[in-house]
C-alpha cells in the first residue's frame, strides 16, 4: 500500500528517473564510441555530443510518457523550453568532466590511462548526470511542463469513441437477435 501511495505522489518522477536511465545509457555508448574513435582528444565535445543526441530521445520519451499529462504551453513553445533547459543541462553536465581534466589534470599523461578513464566515467558521467538530472527535474516540472493534468488522459479505443460505440452497439443487437 505504501508503494502505491510513493507511486501516485511520485510517479513523474519515477518515470523521468527510467527515461534518464535509458538516456544515460544512450549517452554512454555514444560518448564512448567518439572517445574512443573520432573524438579521442576532445573527450568534453564528445560528452556534450552524445548528451544532445540523448536529449532529443528524453524529448520524445519525457513529453510523450513521463508529463504526458502535463503541460499547458503550445508544442513549438513546450520544446523550444524544453532544449533550452536542456542546453543548460549539457553544460551542467559536461562542467565536472571540464574541472577533471583540465583544472585536476586527471589526463594522460599526468595520470595513467585507467585513471583517466575512470576520472572522466566519475565526473562526466555519473556527477555530471546527476547534476544535470536534478535541475532538469526542477526545470521542467516548473517551466516546460508547469500545469499538471493539462492534457486529458489518453482513452483506450475499447471504452470510448464513435466506432466503438457503434460496435458494442451492433454487438447487442446480435446478441439480442440470438436470443
Amino acid at each position: 500500500m505504501w508503494l502505491s501511495r510513493m507511486w501516485r505522489k511520485h510517479h513523474e518522477a519515477a518515470k523521468f528517473l527510467l527515461v534518464g536511465g535509458a538516456c544515460f545509457l544512450a549517452t554512454t555508448v555514444v560518448n564512448y564510441a567518439l572517445k574512443l574513435t573520432v573524438l579521442h582528444q576532445k573527450p568534453v565535445i564528445a560528452l556534450a555530443f552524445a548528451t544532445v543526441l540523448a536529449t532529443i530521445l528524453s524529448y520524445v520519451l519525457n513529453r510523450e510518457w513521463s508529463f504526458r499529462a502535463r503541460g499547458g504551453r503550445e508544442r513549438h513553445h513546450e520544446a523550444a523550453l524544453f532544449f533550452a533547459v536542456s542546453a543548460v543541462g549539457i553544460v551542467l553536465q559536461v562542467i565536472p568532466l571540464w574541472v577533471s581534466r583540465y583544472v585536476l589534470l586527471l589526463r594522460v599523461p599526468d595520470v595513467s590511462r585507467p585513471v583517466q578513464e575512470i576520472a572522466d566515467f566519475v565526473s562526466g558521467l555519473i556527477l555530471g548526470t546527476l547534476i544535470a538530472m536534478a535541475f532538469r527535474l526542477w526545470a521542467f516540472k516548473r517551466w516546460v511542463f508547469p500545469h499538471p493534468q493539462a492534457r486529458p488522459a489518453r482513452r483506450t479505443a475499447a471504452r470510448t469513441g464513435p466506432r466503438t460505440r457503434i460496435l458494442h452497439r451492433e454487438r447487442r443487437r446480435a446478441a439480442n437477435r440470438q436470443e
